[in-house]
């Protein structure tokens, strides 16, 4: 039976979102650590970490111990997952709470028990482990674990994660490398090439979330972006339009479109016809990129819709597994 602090976890490559039983989503922090290159210490982590992107001197670098999707720095992982959960249940072993996190679906057994290893050394009595895809199926809400098949598309920002699921499991999973980093990056480069303005990643990430689209806005919508004049050396501040943002942007869509179309095109055909009568539905924080259902659908032809708490389905569905344990027993592992 689930304790009342035992906890939900989404270990993402952007953020890192906690659930507790009975008190909804408690935690959310950067998946960053600031760690000192000539003495190898960690100097900040989340929000703090962030902060300092762009801001720090040389030998300080800001790290995201999971990069595309995949664990990319173990030790730096486990320590990040220490000081969140610390955060969280604060430091007393007294009462032990249960734990359920998402990982991706490629992740070996050796990794899992460095994960498992870690949770236990962070105060973590039992940790059961969760398929990312099927965490952000069941947090939003989509009807696989009958004889029904759906198929859902996790826009990380790291990667982005397609499954096919049915009767309970994966039937057909595929991912891409491209999510919302992604699209930060392409702004960064078009304002480089076309204004010789140099931004960060901060910046680029709110023109995003301010202009940017998977479809072309209407009415057309203006900001200020200020950066560093790459031939003068000096601060510039431009009026950017959203119509400029979703050029920057197009290329990236439609590749993670043409990712779409060919799982679908993968996908057994007594899946797919569920899947053309269904649709698709769209989970992660990239999700929430003006337009993109209806671009899906523009191509596609099936209907497509953004789920309900989209950043946070992930860690939504781990918490239904540990709120229904019975009936989601089937659906983790544990090592």
């Amino acid at each position: 039976m689930a304790q009342a602090n035992d906890i939900a976890i989404d270990l993402g490559t952007s953020n890192v979102v906690i659930y507790m039983k009975g008190k909804g989503i408690v935690f959310r922090e950067p998946a960053a650590v600031a760690l000192d290159r000539n003495t190898q210490n960690i100097i900040a982590f989340g929000s703090e970490a962030h902060r300092m992107t762009g801001r720090v001197p040389a030998n300080i670098e800001i790290i995201r111990p999971l990069a595309q999707g995949t664990m990319a720095d173990f030790e730096l992982t486990n320590a990040m997952l220490r000081y969140d959960i610390a955060s969280v249940i604060g430091r007393h072993f007294l009462s032990r709470p249960r734990a359920v996190m998402a990982v991706p679906a490629g992740i070996k057994d050796m990794e899992k028990k460095a994960l498992i290893s870690a949770m236990f050394d962070a105060g973590i009595r039992r940790t059961q482990l969760l398929d990312k895809n099927v965490a952000a199926a069941l947090g939003a809400q989509l009807n696989f674990l009958g004889p029904y098949g759906c198929m859902n598309v996790d826009i990380g920002a790291g990667s982005t994660d397609m499954a096919v699921l049915y009767n309970g499991s994966v039937s057909v999973v595929s991912s891409v490398r491209i999510g919302g980093d992604h699209l930060d990056e392409a702004i960064i480069r078009y304002l480089r090439k076309k204004y010789n303005l140099l931004i960060g990643e901060r910046t680029a990430e709110q023109v995003k979330i301010s202009l940017g689209g998977a479809v072309q806005r209407d009415p057309v919508i203006h900001m200020d972006v200020t950066g560093r004049n790459l031939l003068s050396g000096l601060p510039k501040t431009m009026d950017i339009h959203s119509d400029e943002i979703y050029e920057a942007l197009i290329e990236n869509v439609n590749d993670l479109i043409e990712g779409m179309q060919l799982i679908i095109e993968r996908t057994p055909p007594q899946f797919a016809s569920d899947i053309f009568e269904g649709g698709v539905t769209l989970t992660g924080g990239g999700a929430c990129l003006y337009g993109i259902s209806e671009a899906v659908e523009s191509v596609l032809r099936i209907p497509c819709r953004v789920a309900e708490d989209a950043r946070d389905c992930i860690a939504l569905g781990c918490a239904r597994v540990l709120n229904e344990p019975a009936q989601m027993r089937s659906l983790v592992s544990s090592l």
